[in-house]
């Protein structure tokens, strides 16, 4: 798990050959793009652009993947994305190949970020995160989710 301002987004571009692109993608998106989902490099790399409202940690579970990293950067609002070690955690609704997504739970030791304004965060095959939660109070938020095939 990887948490910095796009800013800074340069020195992960070595991560994998795809994260130059999607950093490129994320720098170069307007202020305000549609919902829904833009290509990048077809399956290989695309983005989700998301608007929702955050709702307290309890409420939510954590998710995870399998196939595909993701960036998950901020352009409004603010939420935390708790984080914890996937093979701490126990499976709740198990993995699904041709959506690449799981659910899972348990109290394995978390951490958590806090995302606001051109922050982000790489969340890996073995991290598993719990994205829309509350800081305060539940908070629309304009986020987008770029999807890593690795």
């Amino acid at each position: 798990m990887i948490s910095d301002s796009l800013a800074h987004s340069e020195r992960y571009a070595l991560l994998h050959p795809r994260f130059a692109a999607a950093f490129s993608f994320l720098r170069a998106l307007p202020a305000n793009p549609s919902d829904g989902r833009q290509d990048i490099d077809g399956d290989r790399l695309f983005a989700l652009v998301q608007s929702y409202t955050t709702s307290p940690a309890a409420e939510r579970k954590f998710e995870h993947h399998r196939k595909y990293a993701d960036i998950q950067f901020l352009f409004a609002g603010e939420e935390i994305i708790e984080h914890a070690p996937l093979e701490e955690l126990e499976v709740d609704t198990p993995y699904n190949a041709e959506k690449d997504f799981g659910l899972v739970h348990g109290s394995a030791f978390k951490s958590a970020v806090v995302l606001t304004p051109g922050r982000f965060g790489v969340y890996f095959p073995e991290d598993a995160h719990k994205p829309g939660c509350s800081l305060h109070a539940p908070t629309p938020v304009r986020k987008v989710v770029v999807k890593i095939l690795l």
